[in-house]
């Protein structure tokens, strides 16, 4: 495993237990070069979710890529991390066909910042609705004011 602080290609296992009642495995990795200690996830992939993009092609689903998307949106906010990342790598095992549109992914999480914190539901939304106008943007945050 790569380290993500200084990308060396040698780590160390420090710790291992079962994570996801038993659905996979968490390790905590210590590199070999600058000592730093990262967590990996490892669990077992039978059959990929394959996503379906706006413009047509499909590909694998990569919780990373959706983590990343949610860190951003909560970036000096206060939501756990943590919970971030148990939806990102959780989210494979609740959807319940082979293939899933990247619309259905974007709605989803939306569904899952909006009661975390309102500016990272709507730094996410900006995004993923693709505003196009600032009324647009204020329509969204009148919608969010209302709804309290």
């Amino acid at each position: 495993m790569r380290c993500p602080y200084c990308s060396a290609p040698d780590s160390k296992v420090v710790n291992s237990r079962p994570s996801d009642d038993g659905a996979s495995i968490r390790r905590r990795r210590e590199c070999l070069n600058c000592a730093r200690r990262f967590t990996t996830y490892e669990r077992a992939q039978l059959e990929p979710l394959m996503v379906v993009k706006r413009s047509g092609p499909r590909e694998a689903f990569n919780p990373d890529k959706l983590l990343r998307g949610l860190v951003l949106a909560t970036e000096k906010r206060p939501v756990d991390q943590d919970l971030l990342r148990a939806f990102a790598y959780g989210f494979e095992d609740e959807v319940q066909a082979s293939e899933i549109r990247s619309e259905e992914i974007g709605r989803r999480a939306m569904t899952f910042l909006r009661p975390l914190d309102d500016v990272a539901y709507i730094r996410f939304a900006s995004v993923y609705r693709d505003f196009d106008s600032l009324e647009r943007f204020i329509e969204e945050i009148r919608g969010l004011k209302d709804e309290q």
